[in-house]
Order: C-alpha cells, then structure tokens, then sequence
C-alpha cells in the first residue's frame, strides 16, 4: 500500500472511531468534512500525501469558510481551487446549521487563516509541488463544532465528558499520521496543535521534534500583519528552516529510522 493509500486508510479509520461520539449544548450541530467533503480529502491526500515529509504542520479543527467547503485543511475555496487545482463534488452534512451552510466550491465566504497561510505558501514556494516536496499540512481534529447562534466552538472548549474521548481518537490518529510520513518536525499551528504534539510524540527512539508557529487566525492580534514573514522568522529560528532565501532547505537528510 502506497503512502497515500495509508492516509486514506488512516482517514476512514478516524471517522469510525470517531462516529459513535456526541456533543451537547451549547454545540448544535457537529460536521465532519472527512465525510461530505471526502472527494476534495482525498483528492488532496493522493496528490499531495504521496511520500514521507519533513515537516508537518498540524491545526487544530477546520474552519466553516474552509476545510468545511473543501476538504482540505485551512482550505480557502479560492486557494484550494486555484493554487492547489484541486475542485470536487461536495455533499451536504446530515443536519446543517442554517447560519453555516456547506456550499462546497459554490461558496464565496473566504477563510482568512486559510487565506493567510496557503497565500504565504504561494508566494514563497510558487508552486504547490515545491512546497509539498518536503512538507504536509493537516489537522488534530478534523471535525467542526457549531453552536445555535452559528458561532464555531472549539475542540478545547468542550466539556471534559466530551473532550476527552474525542481527544483520544484524534491522538491515535496523529500517531498514526506521524509513523506514515516519518517527519522530522512536527510543527504546531498555535499552542493547541503544539500542545497535542507533546503530549503524544516524544516517546519512541526518534520522536519528531516539536514546534510551533503564530496562527493565522483573525481573532490572532499578532497575526493581523506580515503573518508570512512573522510565521518565517519563527521557523528559522527553531532550526526548522534555513534563512537563505527565505526558503525551507530542499536538502533531504537521510533517515534511519
């Protein structure tokens, strides 16, 4: 089974395991893009997730204007259909939220932490395949928590008896994620993904080293201006990226693991 297929086989086996969970008030409704936005998912994970990386950037939960559209993780429909090329049939959740509805590639609402982080992606590597060549993106917990005002919750503000479960799936998930592509880093997308990284990768002979970058998200102060050049200056500094050029060193080192 090639690279590719294990991340799909590593999807299908999260929704299972994360199918029997329920969530109360204050969420009202919960979505899963791993299942209505499966094509553009797997779309992403076969042209994209086909061999082992160097670095994986984790988010936390997907946002309602991307990865709820398109599948893919901070997935702004305009970035993932015009700088991706990737653009499938999307379905409709079971039970919408009114406020949020799925329009799938129809939508014209923008995601601004995805806007910000594929928009930095873009003008530094200018192609998708460069970037792709040693780095992943994708997210602790793929599922989406509304509630009735159509306000999005997330992950860490669930209660306990809700949380915890839940977290435990999207533990083994990432362990499972991590044996696939056998990164040497893996970098959180603000304090939550780092935090969830620590927790679960530093045991073994040689754990991937753990980081993090500023999220680009609008609720972010810090993140209002130069996000790219700010979330850069992070990796250099961590060791994850080279300075030259501003670009993450495309020398592989060998693995022995």
């Amino acid at each position: 089974m090639d690279i590719a297929s294990k991340l799909g086989a590593a999807t299908r086996r999260l929704c299972r395991e994360l199918a029997p969970l329920s969530f109360g008030a204050p969420v009202t409704h919960v979505y899963n893009p791993l299942v209505h936005a499966r094509r553009p998912h797997n779309a992403y994970l076969r042209r994209y997730g086909n061999s082992t990386r160097r670095v994986i950037f984790l988010g936390m939960n997907p946002g309602p204007f991307g990865m709820a559209q398109t599948g893919v993780p901070f997935g702004d429909v305009a970035m993932v259909r015009d700088w991706l090329e990737i653009e499938e049939r999307v379905t409709r959740p079971e039970v919408e939220h009114p406020k949020r509805p799925v329009l799938g590639f129809d939508c014209t609402r923008s995601e601004v932490s995805g806007t910000r982080l594929w928009g930095a992606l873009r003008d530094h590597f200018k192609r998708p395949e460069h970037f792709f060549a040693d780095h992943f993106i994708a997210n602790y917990c793929p599922l989406i928590f509304i509630e009735e005002t159509g306000r999005n919750r997330t992950p860490d503000k669930l209660p306990a008896h809700e949380r915890e479960p839940l977290f435990e799936a999207c533990d083994r998930h990432l362990q499972r994620l991590v044996r696939i592509l056998e990164p040497q880093w893996v970098i959180g997308i603000g304090a939550f993904a780092q935090t969830r990284a620590e927790a679960n990768l530093t045991d073994g002979p040689q754990p991937p080293r753990i980081g993090r970058i500023l999220h680009p998200s609008p609720a972010n102060p810090h993140a209002q201006k130069d996000w790219g050049k700010k979330a850069h200056a992070e990796l250099v500094e961590q060791g994850v990226c080279t300075p030259r050029r501003g670009r993450a060193s495309s020398r592989r080192t060998s693995r022995t693991r």
